[in-house]
């Protein structure tokens, strides 16, 4: 987005995130915002804010890590912020149609991958952080890693990512 913090962005008249977060809440106990910057803006959203805990841009898994490590309760589901038009049902279908033993489960539609879209279990801190201080940064290669699943969804509209100015010019308006 160019060098824009991509959750603020607008689309027809909110930011990114506030679609993502009025999506989300319904579906969760409480949302949490990982930010690198900007974080009095997302503060407006009355949900707690917190930064990147490992040192570096690790992308994602930073972020992730950083939420597992705060978490009071067992399990995280984790949302990009430019998906903003998740599905409803999002974390039930995730916890529903994961494999019993994982810790660990993403989003597959139309045999394609969204692990930023995922429900990890607390108890993968540990092997998240020494992952990265391995210098590994992939997060389908640590979701695979510590034996999580992918849950298959058929909305394939439900995961679009706004990526570039463009994708985003071709939703305002829309939804």
């Amino acid at each position: 987005m160019q060098g824009e913090d991509k959750g603020l962005v607008m689309l027809n008249g909110k930011p990114l995130y506030q679609h993502v977060l009025a999506i989300l809440q319904p579906q969760v106990a409480e949302v949490c915002i990982s930010a690198n910057r900007h974080h009095q803006r997302y503060q407006e959203s009355g949900c707690e804010v917190f930064a990147d805990t490992f040192t570096g841009f690790a992308g994602p898994l930073a972020g992730m890590l950083a939420a597992l490590q705060r978490i009071s309760t067992d399990w995280a589901v984790f949302a990009s912020c430019d998906t903003p038009f998740l599905s409803t049902n999002l974390v039930s279908q995730l916890w529903q149609g994961k494999n019993a033993e994982a810790k660990a489960a993403w989003v597959r539609c139309a045999e394609r991958d969204h692990p930023t879209l995922a429900l990890v279990h607390r108890s993968l801190a540990p092997q998240l952080e020494e992952y990265l201080q391995r210098g590994d940064r992939k997060l389908m290669v640590f979701l695979k890693e510590v034996g999580g699943s992918a849950v298959n969804f058929d909305n394939q509209q439900a995961f679009i990512n706004l990526n570039t100015p463009e994708d985003l010019a071709s939703f305002q308006g829309k939804r």
